[in-house]
C-alpha cells in the first residue's frame, strides 16, 4: 500500500507567501505507514518520465436550482521514483464541500465531518500517538481557492474525488452555475457534464464563451460557446450540457485565458478558465411550492411588477487611498449608474474623506456646491431623478478628487439620517400622503479601506448605525469593498445587520463595470416588506427558514424552506408585500396565495438538502450580523450550535465543521471504512505519523510524501490490540521529537526527518534541510542579528538554535517557514526575539 498524505487548505484572497496567520484550515488524508514489504524502492537516479494528470471528470447535477458537483481527477506516475504534481481548483464561494474520497491502489477511503474542535483534537491525538491524520476546515465562506501539490508513488495511480453543493443564486434574471477548470496541465481525457432537471420548462439556457472568472456576469449579448453540446428533453424541463475539450481546444483556451488575464509563462499553465451555464425557468406563475418527503421549498420571483420608486443615497469614499485609477473608475461608474435611475426615483450624494460633505441643490445655477450636512436644514439634499438633475450631478461627480483620511462613521450616520428622512419625501405630515409618496430607501456605500478618522472602532460604528437605522423607514445598506485592502468583515457585518449584503469589487480594468453590475442587482426593488405566511397547522414549528424580507429586487429570487407538519394534506401559504400602485406613484398591498398538495416522494427532489443548506447559510449570516459582546454571547452560541448540528448531520464543511480522515495500518483490527461501508468512523486504529505541511496564502498546498521520504517517519513496533482514540494505547511510542529537545515544539513533528536528523522545509518550491542534534550542548551558539517579517519597531532578534527559543513553542510549521534561519554547518535556527 502506498504511503500517502494529502493536505487541503481553504484560504482567503491573499498573496501566496508565508504569513503569521496561524488559523488552522486544512485537510489531510493519510494511508499506510512504511513497512518492510513496501519500503524497498530503488534509489538509483535516472531521468523521470513526466507525471501525468490522465483524467478530469466534472459532473454537476442540478435539481430545482440545487447543484451537486463532483470533481474526479486521476494522477499517474509512470516513473521509477516518486514525483510531485500540482492540481488547481477554485470552488464557488457559496458552496459547501460535502465529501472527499481518495482511491489508492484500488481502495477508496472517505473523509468524515466532525466538529471543528473535535477534528483538531482527533488530529492532535492521532499525531501524538503516531497516526497519520489531519482535517479540512473552511477558514471563511469566501475562502475557495485550492491548490494541490502531491508526490505520487512510483508507477502508481491516485484518484481524488471532491464534491461540493450549492443553491444557485438568481441574478439579473438567470441562475449562474460556474465550474472552474484549472487542472494545471493538458488533460488527455477531460469531460464536463451539467445535467439540469426542473419541474418547470427551462425557458432560457446559455453557455457563454469560457471566461476567466474575473469578469462581470455574462448576458444574452455575449457570444455563446460553440464547443458544447446541449440536449433537451421534449417537455423542455431537462437539459444535459456536455463539454469534452481535446488537446487542441485546451491549448487554445489556455492562450485565451492568458490574453484576457494578462498572465504570462507558467502563471497560466493549465488554466483553461471558467465554464459557465446560465438558465432560467418559466415564470408564468408568481411562485412555485414543492413538497416532498416531509420538506417544502418555496421559490418566489415575480416578473410582472413595476419597480418601486426609491431614494438612493450614494456614499463615496474620496480619501487619499482612492487617488489615481480608483477615483477615475469611481467617476466612470457613477456617471453610468446615475443614468439608470428610474422616473420617480430620488437620490442624494455624499463624499467623505476626513470631512463629510453632501451635494447641496438648494442653491441655483453654479452655486451648487459640496456642503457640510445640516440635519435641521435638509432642503436641496434629496433630488428627483430628472434628466436635468442627473446631468448636473454627473458634472459634479466629474470633480471628485482624492485626499484626506477616511471618516466612515460620520459618513454612514449622515447617510442614514438622509435616507430615513428622504424615504417619506420629507414634504408632508399627513400619514396617508406620506405613504403614497413613500420611497424605498437604499444606501450604496463604497470604501477601499479602514476607518482612519473620527470613530475608528468598527463595532462602535455598526452599533451607532443600527441604533439610527430602524423602524418602518429602515434603509437597506449595500456595501462595496473596493480594491485590495478593504475591511471585508466589517462591511459584511454592517450590511447583514441592515438588510443588505457586501460585494468585493477587485481593482482591474473593468472595475467600473463591476460597480455598475453590482448596482444593477439592487437597482429595481419590486416589493417592500415581503412576508411569507404559512398556516401553523401545516408546518413544523421552528423549521421554516427566513420568511420576511426587507425588499425583493428584479431579477433575483426569494427562497423559503421548511418541514411539513405530519399529516398535513397540503401547504397553502400567502405572500404579502407592498408594490407600486397601478397608474400612480404610491404603493398598494400585494398578496398572492398558492396551494400545493403533499405528494409521494420524488427521488430527484433534493428538498431536504436545500432546507439544510439554506438554514445553515442563514444561521451563519445571523451570527455574523450580531455584534460580538457579552449581551449577544448566548445568541451567538445558540446560532453556532444549531448550524453545526445541521452541518454534521448533512456532512457539510462549514466554518464550524471539518473533515477528518485517518487511514490505519492494514494489519490492525480496525481500519478506515471504505466508501461503500455505512458503519461510522469512530476508531482510527494505530499507525505512524507522516510528515505534512500546511501553508496559508492565496492557494492551499497539499504535500504527499513518497517512499523515498518514509525514513523520516518514526517507526514503532506493531501492537496486537487496538483501543479507541480516547484510550491510552498499549506499548505507546516515544515522542520522536524528544531526542532533539523539541518535545515542547509539537509543530516540528510535521517537518521532522528522523533518519537524517533534520527538519525538511519546502519554501517557494525549494527543499530546505536544517540539521538537528541529539546533544543540545553541541549545537552552534548563534547570535547573529536577524529581522523577521512583521517584527514591531524597537524589538530586536537574533538567530538561535531552535530548541533554545521558548517563545516559538506554540507557533505552526507554516509560521516557522517565515522565521527560520540557518546556523553554522546548516543547523536549524529561528529568528528569536531578544529578551530586552
Amino acid at each position: 500500500m502506498a504511503l500517502l498524505t494529502l493536505a487541503v487548505v481553504a484560504l482567503s484572497y491573499t498573496v501566496a507567501k508565508p504569513t503569521f496567520d496561524t488559523t488552522d484550515a486544512s485537510l489531510v488524508v493519510s494511508s499506510d505507514p512504511p513497512t518492510e514489504e513496501n519500503s524497498d524502492v530503488s534509489t538509483t537516479e535516472e531521468p523521470n518520465a513526466p507525471i501525468e494528470l490522465t483524467e478530469m471528470d466534472v459532473l454537476s447535477k442540478i435539481s430545482l436550482r440545487y447543484a451537486h458537483t463532483s470533481v474526479v481527477t486521476r494522477v499517474r506516475n509512470p516513473a521509477s521514483r516518486a514525483q510531485e504534481t500540482t492540481f488547481r481548483m477554485l470552488l464557488p464561494d457559496t458552496a459547501f464541500i460535502s465529501g472527499f474520497t481518495m482511491t489508492v491502489d484500488g481502495k477508496s477511503y472517505k473523509a468524515f465531518v466532525k466538529k471543528k474542535e473535535e477534528a483538531k483534537q482527533i488530529y492532535s491525538e492521532a499525531v501524538s500517538r503516531g497516526f497519520g491524520a489531519a482535517h479540512i476546515a473552511a477558514k471563511a465562506r469566501d475562502s475557495n481557492h485550492f491548490t494541490v501539490s502531491m508526490n505520487v508513488e512510483p508507477r502508481s495511480t491516485v484518484v481524488f474525488n471532491l464534491t461540493y453543493e450549492e443553491l444557485l443564486v438568481r441574478r439579473n434574471g438567470v441562475y449562474n452555475h460556474a465550474i472552474n477548470l484549472h487542472p494545471g496541465a493538458i488533460v488527455p481525457k477531460m469531460q464536463v457534464t451539467v445535467h439540469i432537471k426542473e419541474t418547470r420548462k427551462i425557458s432560457t439556457i446559455r453557455v457563454p464563451e469560457i471566461r476567466t472568472g474575473n469578469e462581470i456576469d455574462a448576458n444574452e449579448n455575449d457570444p455563446q460557446y460553440e464547443s458544447v453540446v446541449i440536449n433537451r428533453t421534449e417537455d423542455e424541463n431537462e437539459a444535459i450540457i456536455t463539454f469534452i475539450p481535446d488537446d487542441a481546444e485546451q491549448i487554445r483556451l489556455i492562450k485565451v485565458y492568458a490574453e484576457k488575464s494578462g498572465s504570462h509563462g507558467d502563471e497560466n499553465k493549465g488554466l483553461l478558465g471558467q465554464f459557465v451555464v446560465q438558465y432560467d425557468v418559466d415564470r408564468s406563475v408568481d411562485g412555485e411550492i414543492l413538497v416532498n418527503d416531509g420538506y417544502f421549498v418555496h421559490f418566489f420571483a415575480p416578473t410582472s411588477l413595476p419597480p418601486l420608486p426609491k431614494h438612493v443615497v450614494f456614499v463615496l469614499d474620496t480619501s487619499i487611498s482612492m487617488s489615481g485609477r480608483e477615483i477615475e473608475q469611481l467617476r466612470d461608474a457613477m456617471r453610468t449608474i446615475l443614468n439608470t435611475l428610474n422616473s420617480g426615483d430620488h437620490f442624494s450624494i455624499i463624499k467623505f474623506d476626513t470631512d463629510v460633505q453632501v451635494l447641496d441643490w438648494s442653491e441655483t445655477g453654479e452655486n451648487r456646491v459640496w456642503k457640510t450636512y445640516d440635519k435641521y436644514n435638509r432642503n436641496g439634499i434629496v433630488m428627483e431623478a430628472t434628466p436635468e438633475n442627473i446631468a448636473r450631478a454627473q458634472t459634479f461627480i466629474s470633480t471628485l478628487d482624492a485626499c484626506g483620511a477616511t471618516n466612515i462613521a460620520e459618513a454612514l450616520y449622515v447617510a442614514v439620517n438622509i435616507a430615513k428622512g428622504g424615504a417619506a419625501n420629507n414634504n408632508t405630515e399627513n400619514s396617508v400622503a406620506a405613504e403614497i409618496n413613500k420611497l424605498e430607501p437604499i444606501i450604496f456605500f463604497l470604501t477601499d479601506g479602514d476607518p482612519t478618522s473620527g470613530e475608528i472602532d468598527t463595532t462602535v460604528i455598526i452599533n451607532g448605525v443600527n441604533e439610527e437605522n430602524f423602524g418602518e423607514n429602515k434603509a437597506s445598506i449595500f456595501s462595496i469593498a473596493f480594491g485590495s485592502d478593504p475591511d471585508r468583515n466589517f462591511l459584511r457585518k454592517l450590511s447583514l445587520s441592515n438588510s443588505g449584503f457586501m460585494r468585493h469589487i477587485y481593482m482591474a480594468a473593468d472595475a467600473a463595470l463591476q460597480l455598475q453590475d453590482f448596482y444593477r442587482t439592487v437597482a429595481s426593488p419590486l416589493l417592500a416588506d415581503v412576508q411569507f405566511q404559512y398556516p401553523k397547522e401545516q408546518i413544523t414549528e421552528g423549521s421554516v427558514t427566513e420568511s420576511k424580507f426587507r425588499a425583493y429586487y428584479a431579477g433575483s429570487e426569494a427562497v423559503v424552506a421548511g418541514r411539513v407538519a405530519a399529516g398535513a394534506p397540503a401547504l397553502a401559504p400567502r405572500v404579502l408585500g407592498k408594490c407600486r400602485a397601478q397608474g400612480g406613484p404610491g404603493r398598494q398591498t400585494y398578496e398572492i396565495s398558492l396551494s400545493t398538495p403533499v405528494v409521494p416522494k420524488e427521488s430527484y427532489f433534493p428538498l431536504e438538502r436545500i432546507w439544510a443548506y439554506v438554514t445553515i447559510k442563514q444561521l451563519l449570516d445571523q451570527k455574523d450580523a450580531l455584534i460580538q459582546n457579552d449581551e449577544n454571547k448566548g445568541k451567538v452560541q445558540d446560532l453556532e450550535k444549531t448550524a453545526m448540528d445541521i452541518a454534521l448531520q448533512y456532512e457539510f464543511v462549514t466554518p464550524l465543521t471539518s473533515l477528518v480522515v485517518v487511514k490505519p495500518d492494514d494489519t490492525r483490527a480496525v481500519e478506515l471504512k471504505p466508501v461503500d461501508d455505512n458503519d461510522s468512523f469512530d476508531n482510527p486504529g494505530r499507525s505512524y505519523s507522516t510528515p505534512m505541511r500546511f501553508r496559508t496564502g492565496f492557494h492551499h498546498n497539499y504535500r504527499i510524501y513518497p517512499k523515498s521520504l518514509r525514513s523520516r517517519v518514526h517507526k514503532t513496533p506493531p501492537t496486537t490490540t487496538v483501543a479507541p482514540s480516547t484510550t491510552a494505547q498499549s506499548n505507546p511510542s516515544s515522542d520522536p521529537l524528544e531526542p532533539y529537545s523539541l518535545k515542547e515544539f509539537p509543530w516540528a513533528l510535521s517537518l521532522l526527518d528522523a533518519a537524517s536528523d533534520s527538519l525538511v522545509l519546502h519554501v517557494n518550491g525549494t527543499q530546505v534541510n536544517l540539521k538537528l542534534t541529539k546533544d543540545i550542548n553541541t549545537a552552534p551558539a548563534g547570535g547573529a542579528a536577524c529581522s523577521p517579517p512583521g517584527m514591531p519597531a524597537g524589538m530586536s532578534a537574533s538567530c538561535q538554535y531552535l530548541p533554545r527559543c521558548a517563545v516559538v513553542r506554540n507557533i505552526s510549521a507554516r509560521m516557522y517557514e517565515t522565521l527560520y534561519c540557518v546556523l553554522e554547518n546548516g543547523y536549524a535556527g529561528v529568528c528569536c526575539p531578544n529578551r530586552n
